[in-house]
């Protein structure tokens, strides 16, 4: 299991900082990460959500990320496909490639904020059909050497020469936003890994890595070109002392969660296109009422604190299950850059090695 980084760029008023000095901490704190070992760094893309997400642009931040590290892959997750044209963004993702050299990772979905969706002009029931145009051309864009051609129902064009062309080759790999299980389902057809949470319980999400490998099996066989991936969002902190790293996520990890899941509850709660899933789990009650804690969060499995020992104990659970990528929210982007440094440093030494392949 890799260890990633997950950031959403928060700027909560308690916090005290301003969004200048959230975005120098976080550059300065992938810039360590990137000399730690960690795999990824993953910023999400919002749209008009203060203090929770203020990452409009990640493909610029991770712009600049790329020049102040070397080794640590950068990935957008996710572009929502039905807030842009395909073409913009196989553009932009070629480009921020190159200027990576070659340490993109892509991930697309459909976004999940009904006013994202109505201040971009853009009808929510059309949300599937534009991510599943916009895959198509985006891998067109990236795969064909010549002009590219499509007629759609929401896009058309012909003779298109996109460039520049992705450093990688065919493609960044490719990622997808996952949350009912026919979106589990169609990554794995596409060959595409698939990024969970972090608003689910991890019982759903265990089930939800369990049919996405057999579906990837179904659809390419045993052995196939390109394996299965599993990335899931998971806040954690850890420290020495284990009553302070549970103090500090009782504070600034619940606040994101109570956050996260009042701007989700809405959509969650109508159980729109794809979300008639949760419908079957009376655990989300809690919380979708607001009723969100700690205790709530580590019991479900969407929360992991304390010190290094408890969390290697663990994070054990979500490597045997099948995660590939464990996506850090470190702090959650509510603790300040110090305490996230401390984390971030003891992670590497005391709790990366036991997840190495050469791990005994």
């Amino acid at each position: 299991m890799k260890f990633d980084l997950f950031y959403e760029l928060a700027v909560p008023d308690f916090a005290g900082r301003s969004e200048h000095r959230v975005y120098e901490e976080t550059l300065e704190e992938i810039a360590l990460a990137d000399t730690l070992g960690f795999g990824t760094a993953w910023l999400t893309e919002h749209h008009f959500m203060p203090q929770y997400g203020h990452s409009s642009a990640p493909d610029l931040f991770l712009a600049a990320a790329a020049q102040r590290t070397r080794r640590i892959r950068l990935g957008q997750g996710i572009v929502p496909l039905p807030y842009h044209h395909p073409l913009h963004v196989a553009e932009r993702a070629a480009t921020l490639d190159i200027l990576s050299g070659g340490r993109l990772e892509l991930g697309i979905g459909r976004g999940f904020s009904p006013q994202e969706y109505e201040a971009f002009g853009v009808r929510t029931e059309d949300g599937r059909a534009l991510v599943d145009e916009g895959l198509e051309i985006l891998l067109k864009a990236f795969t064909e050497p010549g002009p590219i051609h499509f007629q759609g129902r929401h896009f058309r064009f012909a003779d298109v020469a996109v460039r520049p062309r992705p450093l990688q080759q065919p493609h960044p790999p490719l990622w997808m936003a996952a949350v009912s299980p026919e979106s589990f389902e169609l990554a794995a057809r596409l060959g595409l890994g698939v990024l969970a949470g972090p608003f689910k319980p991890w019982f759903m999400i265990k089930e939800d890595i369990r049919r996405y490998r057999a579906a990837y099996a179904r659809h390419h066989g045993a052995h196939p070109a390109r394996a299965p991936r599993v990335g899931m969002t998971l806040g954690i902190f850890c420290l020495a002392d284990g009553k302070a790293a549970r103090a500090i996520a009782r504070t600034n990890i619940t606040w994101f969660y109570r956050e996260l899941l009042r701007l989700t509850a809405p959509v969650l709660s109508r159980l729109q296109n794809g979300y008639e899933y949760y419908r079957r789990f009376g655990a989300l009650a809690p919380l979708l009422k607001g009723g969100v804690n700690l205790p709530l969060l580590e019991r479900l499995g969407m929360v992991v604190a304390g010190d290094p020992d408890h969390c290697r104990t663990r994070l054990k659970a979500y490597a045997e299950a099948g995660v590939d990528h464990l996506l850090c929210a470190v702090g959650a982007g509510a603790s300040p850059t110090d305490q996230n440094r401390e984390a971030l440093t003891l992670l590497s030494k005391q709790v990366l090695p036991a997840f190495s392949p050469c791990a005994s």
